[in-house]
């Protein structure tokens, strides 16, 4: 087996949160992990989002009992998650699944450069907030038989797919980093960056990233509730 020394407690910690997250919104959902020497990143796909998540990790030595120089695979992080032992500051890579289409295409490794007009976080917050309101009481105007699966995703559909300012990236981007725990209270005006890539955009924050395709990502089978 492949075993993870994760650099501390914390990083434990964080990891295990982020894992957590992703399965309250898929109790089957997966994670690509990709690795180098004393650095992991997490991919994974929030279900109803339509973006990917990005956690990077920091780990004390190279892994031991697998790969000598990389490591680049996609398992059940279900099984991630039972495996990480916070004290011990490990995690054991489980054995590999078949990847969703999306784990297939991930954004570039380098090339990002920044782009302008990214509210302060106060303001994204409070965007992300009135998109809850407004789904709310939309909802909750609609007429018993329009209550349906469809129209909810409509609803959220529109609200989501809006963009902050000029950027051009969709609120739910913002949304899905809020959710992940990504946009926390601590974190400060200078902490964020908006980067693009190609066809990519990223919002980087110091607890992991958010990116998502300028023209979406709809061909990977993605939908928004």
């Amino acid at each position: 087996m492949t075993v993870l020394h994760l650099a501390d407690e914390s990083e434990a910690a964080d990891l295990a949160a982020f894992l957590s997250r992703l399965l309250h919104y898929d109790r089957s959902a997966a994670v690509r992990l990709q690795a180098a020497g004393t650095a992991l990143a997490v991919f994974g796909r929030p279900a109803s989002f339509e973006v990917l998540a990005i956690r990077a990790v920091r780990l004390a030595k190279p892994y031991e009992n697998g790969l000598d120089v990389t490591l680049d695979v996609t398992v059940s992080a279900g099984e991630l998650l039972e495996s990480v032992d916070e004290p011990a500051g490990t995690a054991v890579v489980p054995a590999a699944v078949t990847g969703p289409p999306w784990a297939g295409v991930l954004p570039p490794r380098g090339g990002w450069r920044p782009e302008p007009g990214l509210p302060e976080p106060d303001a994204l917050r409070a965007m992300v907030a009135a998109g809850v309101g407004e789904f709310r009481s939309r909802s909750e105007e609609l007429a018993a038989e329009q209550r349906t699966r469809s129209e909810f995703d409509r609803i959220g559909r529109e609200i989501w797919s809006r963009t902050v300012g000029e950027t051009g990236l969709p609120v739910r981007a913002v949304h899905a980093a809020q959710s992940l725990g990504f946009l926390r209270a601590a974190v400060g005006a200078g902490d964020l960056a908006l980067l693009s890539s190609g066809g990519w955009l990223r919002l980087r924050t110091p607890y992991g990233s958010i990116a998502v395709r300028r023209a979406g990502l709809g061909t990977l089978g993605v939908s928004v509730r």
